[in-house]
């Protein structure tokens, strides 16, 4: 291949679906380039720019000055200063600052077509608009609103700017994400994915799509299309070599010039990856306290005492939490370590992961927990130890139920959940940002929630990638991104049709 295919990102976030793509080489040159991203959020944009920043150099040429930066010893000065070619680039793929689709039409589409330029090959528009409109979630929040009406949420619609670019670059070859939901909303009253699909298959008069799923072989081909339902087009992570049972509906649209045999692009599944073999030689951490003097004698206390009565209820006689060693340290911004990725990762997974040159591991530090909650918090990852599944509350002690009056509503049937170790993680939302009760780790030693770096593994972000903002932003990042692990499979499948 001469030169790279473009790629263009809407609605990047931190850049998961980008990484993916941009990590996929021939010998060592990289196959796709990154073009333009689209992120209106602003920690979010930061995160992007600087990874559009590491990708103007090999992986083995990253510059100290940028493992210095993410360890926290200098500042992003010295790399704007010292690298000022290359940082000017991840500028101008990031256009700049801030943008959003729908208030910024005018720079985003001049953008791109100063990126695609005059003579356009065959490109790669990828991306999912925001989806707190179609997750269940966000729609019980909304209906529980009584000045909500979802037909006036134009979060529903934003699609319709991924249309536009469609409609007005005409891709070869689309990729779009969102949430389960999305196949069960009908804001208007018409399911909105049929909305949707239909629309993607025919942009406009003279442009048309066939629409492929990654995961399923067609339910039947007609004279011009294949045929699928709804579901076919969901991916379940899980299968795919990513340790986390995340579940989402991704699209991948080819222009109808482009002949393309639908099992060619179905991923190969992969043995599950749980969380103990992802998250096993992370330095051990103890959480914070929130309401009472953060010391580590006094987190002892508790923890100590939610051991001996958790192993009570449970009934476990042969369990030693109560003399087991406790972790001392919180963590911090970067904590030297080498080989905290286990020898029982995949070694594809492993591999991608990982980051000889880092020196240790990045964003590694817990939050804070009332301790009420880190009695819930042990039993709980007991509970999960022992049971091989997270207590709904009806199987909480009564001492430990949260002081709410709507406690047995069953709205919160399975609000505290841990991360099994055996078992491929559960979903990693931008909840996390709020709280740790579904986000649970598995060691009841440790007793806390998961932390930034241990989340983006999960989500299988490299260990030298770097979140900006402050934790809770971090968090958000983290929950709203695609794993770049399963995007970079799903950029071979592309690459296969586009060669």
């Amino acid at each position: 291949m001469n030169k790279p295919i473009k790629i263009i990102d809407l609605f990047a976030g931190p850049g998961g679906l980008g990484e993916g793509f941009s990590s996929v080489v021939s010998g060592s040159n990289p196959v796709f380039k990154i073009v333009a991203s689209v992120e209106k959020e602003a920690s979010a944009h930061k995160t992007l720019t600087l990874r559009a920043f590491v990708r103007q150099f090999r992986k083995k040429e990253i510059p100290d000055e940028y493992y210095q930066y993410i360890r926290g010893s200098v500042g992003i000065g010295v790399l704007q200063e010292n690298y000022k070619k290359q940082w000017l680039a991840a500028k101008n793929e990031t256009l700049g600052g801030p943008t959003a689709l729908g208030e910024d039409n005018d720079v985003i589409h001049e953008a791109i077509s100063e990126a695609l330029g005059s003579n356009i090959d065959p490109w790669v528009l990828i991306g999912g608009p925001p989806c707190q409109a179609y997750s269940l979630a966000g729609r019980a929040r909304n209906n529980n609103s009584n000045n909500y009406v979802a037909e006036k949420d134009e979060r529903h619609f934003l699609y319709k700017e991924y249309l536009e670019i469609i409609k007005k670059f005409k891709p070869a070859v689309f990729v779009m994400e969102n949430v389960k939901g999305i196949l069960s909303s009908s804001p208007t009253g018409r399911p909105i994915f049929e909305q949707i699909l239909g629309d993607l298959k025919s942009p406009c008069e003279d442009l048309s799509y066939n629409i492929y799923s990654l995961s399923n072989a067609p339910r039947s081909q007609d004279l011009f299309e294949p045929i699928y339902e709804g579901k076919d087009f969901t991916i379940k992570s899980e299968n795919y070599g990513i340790p986390q049972a995340r579940h989402r509906v991704i699209l991948l649209g080819v222009r109808a010039d482009i002949d393309v045999n639908p099992s060619d692009v179905i991923l190969e599944k992969s043995e599950a990856v749980n969380v103990e073999q992802a998250l096993a030689c992370m330095p051990k951490l103890r959480s914070g306290l929130s309401k009472e003097k953060d010391t580590f004698d006094n987190w002892e206390k508790i923890v100590r005492r939610a051991h001996k009565e958790a192993l009570s209820l449970l009934g476990d006689k042969t369990a030693k939490l109560t003399s087991a060693k406790l972790p001392k340290s919180r963590g911090k911004a970067f904590v030297g370590k080498m080989n905290t990725l286990s020898s029982a990762l995949p070694g594809d997974l492993k591999e991608w992961l990982s980051d000889e040159n880092l020196g240790g591991i990045i964003q590694h530090e817990t939050r804070g927990h009332m301790s009420s909650d880190l009695a819930r918090y042990v039993y709980v990852s007991l509970f999960g130890k022992y049971k091989k599944r997270s207590p709904i509350i009806s199987e909480f002690p009564k001492h430990l139920l949260p002081n709410h009056k709507n406690i047995h509503s069953g709205k919160f049937v399975d609000r505290f959940k841990s991360q099994l170790a055996g078992s491929p993680s559960k979903t990693i939302t931008s909840h996390i940002s709020k709280d740790s009760h579904a986000f649970i780790h598995f060691d009841p030693v440790q007793s806390r929630g998961l932390t930034v770096r241990e989340a983006a593994r999960l989500q299988t972000f490299p260990e030298n990638y770097f979140f900006e903002g402050n934790r809770t932003q971090q968090y958000v990042q983290v929950g709203n991104a695609v794993p770049p692990f399963l995007a970079k499979k799903i950029a071979e499948k592309i690459l296969h049709i586009m060669t």
